[in-house]
């Protein structure tokens, strides 16, 4: 496909499957899913679900960046949860790194995550 471009950054997890970190298509950037792995030790953060979160919308945060955006070019957001108790911890921590207006967002309950991460989130980036 002609103007797609792989987005990779070592401030982020290194993708443990096949997949990239992010792929942009003109001004589109396709986020891939993170879960609260520490980019340089590829282990799950230690520690609540605040800390969870927190950690996953770092991940975001540095493959936004290394695509030239910021968490604020969200334009949708698609939250996963093994536990939906957690969602108002969600939008606590998302108050913290996005101003408004929000994203479009999406919370699903899922029986499981990779490394048994409690939550992971993807989206899509609008570089304007």
């Amino acid at each position: 496909m002609d103007g797609k471009e792989i987005i990779r950054t070592d401030l982020a997890p290194q993708a443990i499957g096949t997949y990239s970190q992010a792929v942009k298509v003109g001004d589109t950037v396709y986020l891939s899913g993170q879960i609260p792995l520490v980019p340089e030790t590829m282990e799950m953060v230690e520690g609540d679900i605040e800390l969870q979160i927190r950690r996953v919308f770092d991940n975001l945060q540095a493959v936004a960046r290394a695509a030239g955006g910021e968490l604020d070019n969200v334009v949708k957001l698609n939250v996963f949860l093994t536990d939906l108790t957690h969602f108002p911890v969600v939008n606590s921590v998302m108050a913290d790194y996005f101003s408004q207006p929000y994203p479009a967002r999406a919370a699903i309950g899922v029986a499981a995550l990779p490394r048994a991460a409690q939550v992971e989130m993807d989206g899509v980036m609008a570089l304007y």
